[in-house]
C-alpha cells in the first residue's frame, strides 16, 4: 500500500472509531462504605429504611447472596479494582496500597481499562481506599469520614473513628452530600465522551454520625436488635475467636451491652445508612433526569459487611455472613428489570460484568466471572462459589445453601444457610457432612501469595492469632 493510500485509510477509520466510543454506554459505579445486608431488599434488619437502593434492584438484577473478598476495605476494593483475589496479590489488610503489590505493578484498574477504552472517567468519594485522584482523570476529594466532635459522644475508648450518634446539624457538611451533588453536577453536563463516573459514599462507616432528623426516622425506644444468641461462639476453636477479636479497635459486644448503648449504636447505623440511601436516591434522580438515563450501565456496591453484636462481636473482619455478605446490584440497557439472583456473586465479577455491558475486550487474567448470564438467566447453573479471605490461609467459601470455613490453624466450620441464617449451628465436626465439606474445600486457592509488609488492625490480629498457636 502507498504512504498516502494507507494514511488515507487511518483517516477515514477515525470517525468511525468516534463515532463507536459514542454509542458505548455511560457507567455509573456507586458504592457505600461499610453497608451489610441491612437494607430493605436484602432483609437484613426489618427496620431498614433505603428507598432508594431498593429502587436501583427493581432497575436491575438484585445479587442477594453477595460477597465481598476480604472483609476490610483495602483489600476488598483493591481485589475488585483489579479483578485479582487477596491471595493473588498478597494485600490481606487495610495496608499496604495496591501499588505495593509487585503482582499489581503491569495491571490497569477499572477505570484506568475504561479510560484507555475512550471513556472520560471521573469519581468522588471513596472508590479506592484511598488515592483515587491517581485511577481516575478527574477527582473530587470530599472530606473523608467528616467533621466529628470535639469530644466522643457515645464511645469514649478504641480507636478515634469508632463512635455514634446525632452530628452534625447540617447534612451540607456531610463528605457524602458533598459527593451527591458532585455527581449531580455531572449529570447536567454535555459529556462528549461516554463517561466512567464513581460515586462513593462513607457512610455508615464509622464514626456513624447522621443529622438529627435521620435518627428521628429510627426512634431509639422502638429499636429492634439483631438476633444474638448467648454463647454463640462455643463451638468455635479458639483460633477463629482470636483472629476477630480486635478489641483495641472496636468495642466488646459486653462493653455496649453493659453500657446500655446497644441500641444507640443500631439506631446510628440505621440511620447512617438511611443517610446514605438518600444521597444515593438524589444521583439516581439527576440521571432519570438527565440525557444519559436511557444509555447508563448503573453497578452498586459495598465493600463487606459489619456486625453489630451478632456473634458476640462488633465490626467487620470476620469470615461469616455478616462480615461478608454485601449488596450487589447491576442495571443495564436492555436487560430485565426487577430481577433476584441466589447464585453466589463476588464484587471481584464486577470488573469482567462491566467490561461486558460496555462492549469491552473481556480479560482472560482477571479472576471473576461476569455475572451478565445471571442478568439474562438469574436461575441458570452456576459453579462458582464466593470466596473471601482474612489474611493468609483464612478462607471462606460461601455456596448456595453453604458457608465453609478453614483458618489458618486447620480449624473449620460449616454452616447450612438454608436451615440456619444466623449461623449458630457449627457443623464441620458432624462426620454425615463430610462430602460437602470436601466439595467445598476444593474451591480453596492452591497458590497464596504470602502477605505483604504492612502496620495494620488486620497484621496485628493475625499476628496475635497465629501466636496464640505457637503458645499451645
Amino acid at each position: 500500500m502507498k504512504p498516502y493510500s494507507f494514511l488515507l485509510s487511518i483517516l477515514l477509520a477515525i470517525p468511525c472509531l468516534v463515532f463507536g466510543a459514542k454509542d458505548k454506554p455511560n457507567v455509573l459505579l456507586l458504592s457505600i462504605d461499610d453497608l451489610n445486608d441491612w437494607v430493605g431488599c436484602l432483609g437484613g434488619h426489618p427496620q431498614a429504611k433505603t428507598p432508594n437502593i431498593d429502587r436501583l434492584a427493581k432497575m436491575g438484577t438484585l445479587f442477594a447472596n453477595g460477597h465481598c473478598q476480604s472483609p476490610v476495605c483495602n483489600p476488598s476494593r483493591a481485589s475488585m479494582m483489579t479483578g485479582r483475589y487477596p491471595h493473588t496479590s498478597g494485600v490481606y489488610f487495610l495496608s499496604p496500597d495496591l501499588e505495593a503489590a509487585p503482582v499489581l505493578k503491569d495491571v490497569q484498574t477499572l477505570p484506568e481499562v475504561f479510560a484507555d477504552n475512550g471513556y472520560q472517567t471521573m469519581a468522588a468519594g471513596k472508590i479506592f481506599h484511598r488515592g483515587d485522584k491517581r485511577f481516575f482523570q478527574e477527582y473530587l476529594p470530599t472530606g473523608g469520614f467528616g467533621p466529628r466532635p470535639k469530644k466522643k459522644i457515645s464511645q469514649p475508648h478504641g480507636h478515634p473513628l469508632w463512635d455514634w450518634g446525632v452530628f452534625p446539624d447540617d447534612d451540607n457538611l456531610m463528605p457524602d452530600m458533598k459527593c451527591a451533588k458532585w455527581a449531580v453536577e455531572q449529570l447536567k453536563k454535555k459529556h462528549e465522551k461516554p463517561f466512567f463516573m464513581g460515586v462513593g459514599f462513607y457512610r455508615p462507616h464509622v464514626p456513624m454520625y447522621a443529622t438529627k432528623k435521620w435518627f428521628d426516622m429510627h426512634p431509639r425506644e422502638k429499636i429492634k436488635l439483631p438476633l444474638v444468641q448467648k454463647n454463640d461462639r462455643k463451638d468455635l476453636s479458639q483460633y477463629a475467636i482470636d483472629l476477630t477479636n480486635l478489641n483495641h479497635v472496636s468495642p466488646t459486644h459486653k462493653w455496649v451491652s453493659e453500657a446500655g448503648q446497644w441500641d444507640h449504636a443500631v439506631q446510628s447505623y440505621l440511620a447512617s445508612v438511611t443517610f446514605a440511601d438518600h444521597c444515593l436516591g438524589l444521583v439516581l434522580d439527576a440521571l432519570d433526569s438527565s440525557d444519559y438515563a436511557g444509555n447508563t450501565v448503573i453497578a452498586f456496591f459495598s465493600d463487606h459487611g459489619f456486625h453489630l453484636g451478632e456473634k458476640e462481636r462488633w465490626a467487620k473482619r470476620s469470615l461469616w455472613e455478616d462480615g461478608t455478605r454485601v449488596p450487589i446490584i447491576v442495571s443495564a440497557p436492555g436487560y430485565k428489570k426487577n430481577q433476584k439472583s441466589d447464585r453466589p456473586a463476588e464484587l471481584l465479577d464486577l470488573f469482567p460484568t462491566l467490561l461486558e455491558l460496555a462492549g469491552l475486550p473481556a480479560d482472560s487474567t482477571q479472576e471473576g466471572q461476569s455475572l451478565v448470564p445471571l442478568m439474562k438467566n438469574p436461575k441458570k447453573e452456576w459453579v462458582h462459589p464466593a470466596i473471601t479471605s482474612f489474611g493468609l490461609g483464612n478462607y471462606s467459601v460461601r455456596t448456595t445453601r453453604y458457608r465453609f470455613i478453614q483458618y489458618f490453624d486447620g480449624s473449620r466450620e460449616l454452616y447450612d444457610l438454608s436451615k440456619d441464617p444466623h449461623e449458630w449451628k457449627n457443623l464441620a465436626a458432624d462426620p454425615k457432612n463430610k462430602s460437602i465439606i470436601e466439595e467445598h474445600a476444593a474451591h480453596l486457592p492452591k497458590k497464596q501469595h504470602p502477605i505483604l509488609p504492612g502496620r495494620s488492625t488486620g497484621h496485628a490480629a493475625y499476628g496475635a492469632a497465629n501466636a496464640n498457636i505457637k503458645k499451645d
